[in-house]
C-alpha cells in the first residue's frame, strides 16, 4: 500500500535498526533510496512519489520486515 499525504498527515520511510540484518535486498531494488553502511540499511525518510513502486518492492522483499512507512 503506497503512502498517502494529506494536509494533516505525512508518511516517511524508516528502516528499523534493531531488525535490519543487512541482507541488502532493498539496495538492489531501490538503489536511489537505500544505502548499506555499517551492516545496516539506511534511507532518507522523505521519498519522492516516483520511487514509491521500488520502495514498496523493497518493503515486501525485506526478510526481517525492517522497512516501512511511518506517520508523523
Amino acid at each position: 500500500m503506497q503512502p498517502k499525504t494529506t494536509k494533516h498527515t505525512t508518511r516517511q520511510l524508516r528502516v528499523d535498526p534493531h531488525l535490519c540484518e543487512a541482507h541488502a535486498l532493498c539496495t538492489e531494488l531501490a538503489p536511489d533510496i537505500f544505502d548499506l553502511g555499517d551492516d545496516i540499511a539506511t534511507c532518507e525518510p522523505d521519498v519522492d512519489q516516483t520511487h514509491w513502486d521500488s520502495v514498496e518492492a523493497a518493503i515486501s522483499a525485506c526478510p526481517r520486515q525492517a522497512i516501512g512507512w511511518v506517520s508523523d
